[in-house]
């Protein structure tokens, strides 16, 4: 099963190497293109294409939207990036240091997830977290799995200088567990399903002990979006009634899971089982509430003051401030006169109030 969302910045380098000159201001336009990647909270993009209801609000609005899958999650950002689509499937942390560092102002249209508990931290045997301590710590270096380790490790009074990261392929997470060697892993699922089930595996941290930091998007490009602001209601619409279908109690919900696990590689209960580890928002009030939230702010400051740590938020970056971020009241975090990544409520908002 392919879940490339979490390989977020291994290939940063190269990426860093690119010079993304940001768009030129969008005029009004008709067709646009959607780029997305495997991941539970992104499935339904894909199956929503499949089964016409992303032509359904296209034709609404009078415009044609082209969705495509990538099984390459850094691929579908560099794309994304450099022009070639209107809107992507990110999370916030790499929204933030790939599209709104390369210099594209970038907007989170929806806010449609957070990881409630798909991210762990192991170690083997009858550990507590603090037995982490001089362990090498394998996972993905600079993902979301990097994040969730730095904040666990911050809930026990440690810090990174006091493991040693060991930067593993997520294929080979689950077999490398089983090796004498490794006694700290940390992951996503489905390897955190798989590892949890190893006898000598105990789970001591996971993302629903750090609730709404890891949170998956659609966003789209700001000039696009604020040029063709049908295009953003055709966003909410497509995913609010694609959430609704996959989480209702009927015949159709359950097929639908059933193809959205098809699609990523397993089945309906083991996609099931990932979406109880997944706060989905499919009611738009709920979204907006958890975006509108003072939360989100906090969540922002830890992720950027994560990226700047890492050097990975811009090059030459002095402090955390190097890019603005926009919140949904106009507070900005950091540099206002650079802000280029906004959360943005209209469209949620929208269809809340029933005005799709």
């Amino acid at each position: 099963m392919n879940f490339t969302r979490r390989l977020t910045l291994t290939s940063l380098i190269t990426l860093g190497a690119l010079s993304f000159a940001p768009a030129s201001f969008a005029q009004e336009q008709t067709d646009f293109k959607v780029a997305w990647s495997i991941y539970v909270g992104w499935m339904p993009w894909g199956y929503a294409a499949d089964a016409g209801i992303v032509d359904k609000w296209a034709d609404k609005y009078g415009i044609s939207i082209e969705v495509t899958q990538f099984n390459d999650y850094v691929e579908s950002l560099n794309q994304y990036t450099a022009g070639g689509y209107d809107a992507v499937t990110v999370t916030n942390m790499d929204a933030l240091s790939i599209p709104a560092a390369g210099g594209v102002d970038t907007t989170a249209v929806i806010v449609g997830d957070f990881s409630d508990g798909n991210d762990a931290v192991f170690l083997k045997g009858e550990a507590e977290l603090t037995d982490i301590e001089g362990r090498d710590v394998y996972l993905v270096e600079y993902s979301v799995s990097h994040y969730l380790l730095a904040r666990a490790l911050d809930s026990v009074g440690l810090s990174e200088r006091d493991v040693k990261v060991i930067n593993t392929a997520d294929p080979d997470m689950v077999g490398a567990f089983q090796t004498p060697d490794v006694t700290a892993m940390v992951t996503w699922n489905p390897m955190v399903s798989e590892i949890a089930a190893l006898p000598d595996a105990k789970k001591l941290f996971d993302s629903s002990q750090i609730s709404g930091e890891i949170i998956d998007l659609m966003v789209a490009n700001t000039d696009v979006v604020k040029a063709n602001p049908d295009f953003g209601k055709a966003l909410a619409g497509i995913w609010y009634e694609t959430a609704a279908l996959m989480t209702s109690d009927t015949a159709e919900g359950a097929a639908a899971r059933a193809a959205m696990g098809a699609a990523s590689g397993t089945d309906q209960a083991g996609f099931e089982g990932q979406m109880a580890a997944t706060k989905l928002f499919a009611d738009p009030s709920e979204a907006v509430a958890f975006t509108s939230s003072d939360d989100l702010g906090a969540t922002m400051d830890l992720v950027r003051s994560f990226l700047f740590d890492k050097g990975l938020l811009t090059p030459g970056a002095t402090s955390p401030d190097a890019i603005g971020i926009e919140l949904p009241d106009g507070t900005v975090l950091g540099d206002a006169a650079n802000t280029k990544f906004r959360f943005d409520n209209t469209y949620m908002q929208m269809a809340a109030d029933g005005a799709l």
